[in-house]
């Protein structure tokens, strides 16, 4: 049994990012991320944002795996400056590591001239039931990471909910 393409299931979305936490600026990363998911069937419970810190990212993924949302996806934080800890956090929360997904994301990424996903360490992986994708924060590594888990994301779904077993 398939799961309807129209209700894959509910997604949080966690942007990281210190000026749009201390409301300096809007986070226009957010509402994208929402379209796009709701685009794919998904039911967005919010947006959180959060500024770059471990402890405040891991907090915001153990709340949407305690929520039990099917899919959380960051935003931001991925790269390799010294404030770029997303994949340090995610580290800690995941308990089996998806690593061809995140590989797909980076490839597909530079190959779509988003430098900043090409170069991510963004970590893709499963935490109890639910799937948490590290995203590159630039819009064009958005954009890219959303069209390339289009077609991931309802399988790992179907075989975390046990959907797809014959």
């Amino acid at each position: 049994m398939e799961r309807s393409a129209q209700r894959l299931g509910r997604a949080l979305v966690v942007i990281v990012d210190d000026r749009a936490a201390h409301g300096e600026h809007d986070d226009t990363s957010g509402p994208l991320v929402t379209e796009l998911l709701e685009e794919t069937g998904f039911i967005v419970d919010g947006v959180v944002v959060v500024r770059a810190d471990t402890v405040a990212i891991r907090n915001a993924l153990n709340t949407a795996v305690i929520g039990g949302v099917d899919l959380v996806i960051t935003v931001g934080g991925t790269g390799v400056s010294p404030r770029d800890v997303t994949p340090d956090a995610t580290a800690g929360v995941l308990d089996r590591p998806i690593p061809g997904i995140g590989e797909a994301l980076r490839s597909s990424g530079l190959a779509a001239g988003a430098v900043d996903a090409g170069i991510s360490r963004g970590l893709v992986g499963i935490s109890g039931s639910t799937l948490v994708v590290n995203l590159a924060g630039s819009r064009a590594a958005v954009r890219d990471g959303m069209a390339t888990l289009s077609a991931l994301v309802p399988h790992v779904i179907d075989q975390l909910s046990g959907l797809d077993e014959s």
